[in-house]
């Protein structure tokens, strides 16, 4: 495994007004020399000058979180990360490369869940480079291979936990946003170590059914909700009725029979949990005519 070498670069400014002033001494010089008919001291300044251009190519800028990966003749001899003008030996290649944070969407993916329904799903990666030689010689092309181990892994991740929980503790990839979040950041890492690339942070950014299955699990889900309306209902009203026998027995409001007390306890239920509004009727009789 490659692994970056910090490669501090000569500070730029210095090397440039030297240079400067050494082209000018030797432009000057052959100037004179040419005047002056002096063949070799011409020759020499004419070398002179020849060096000093080469040496200019040298000089190199490094921006703010970015590296620059020096090479000589295809051999890694670090990477220059200070910002600034700098320079190094003019025979090294610099090739510029991004350390800032970078993200991307994936594609919305159609995969099978764990319980085989077909979903939609995609996320979005937070990341950036922080070795420049792994991501820059162990990968062909880093930015691709981010997108495409990424891919790699949502689909891992959507085809091992359900869309929905239908047990309790199951994690579900609807419902436990926080903990299908951190297990596809570390996933994805996992995946990118070799690049040199540290994900930062992932979040899933789309989540839905297939349309071809979209209505029934809507419907679904409805009827669910339903189900569970009505627990609610049935369970508040239960209490209700529980109560309003207690409070007429604890005052002694009026004493009911067995038959009474349940045809009582039915009316309180037909009230509470009608989903339209009830009808009184009077009895103008007695209680039990």
């Amino acid at each position: 495994m490659m692994r970056e070498v910090r490669r501090d670069a000569v500070p730029g400014i210095p090397v440039l007004v030297g240079l400067v002033i050494a082209l000018l001494a030797t432009i000057t010089a052959l100037v004179l020399s040419a005047v002056h008919l002096h063949p070799f001291l011409a020759l020499g300044c004419a070398l002179g000058l020849a060096v000093e251009t080469i040496l200019l190519i040298g000089l190199f800028t490094v921006a703010p979180n970015q590296g620059r990966v020096l090479q000589l003749f295809g051999s890694y001899r670090g990477t220059a990360r200070e910002p600034g003008l700098r320079w190094a030996n003019p025979f090294y290649t610099k090739k510029p490369l991004s350390l800032r944070v970078r993200n991307f969407e994936t594609a919305k993916l159609k995969v099978n869940d764990k319980r085989g329904n077909p979903i939609e799903i995609a996320t979005v990666v937070v990341w950036r480079v922080v070795d420049t030689a792994e991501a820059a010689f162990q990968v062909d092309n880093y930015e691709n291979y981010v997108h495409v181990q990424s891919e790699a892994s949502l689909r891992n991740l959507a085809t091992g936990d359900p869309y929905d929980a239908h047990t309790e503790g199951e994690i579900a990839l609807s419902s436990h946003t926080a903990e299908v979040s951190a297990q596809l950041r570390t996933e994805i890492q996992d995946r990118l170590e070799k690049a040199g690339v540290e994900v930062i942070e992932t979040r899933v950014s789309h989540l839905a059914y297939s349309p071809e299955i979209a209505a029934a699990m809507l419907r679904r889900q409805q009827a669910a909700a339903v189900v569970a309306a009505r627990r609610t209902i049935v369970e508040g009203a239960v209490g209700m009725v529980e109560n309003a026998l207690e409070m007429l027995a604890e005052k002694k409001v009026i004493d009911l029979d067995e038959e009474r007390r349940a045809a009582m306890v039915s009316n309180l239920l037909v009230v509470l949990c009608s989903e339209q509004n009830t009808q009184p009727i009077v009895n103008a009789g007695s209680l039990y005519h």
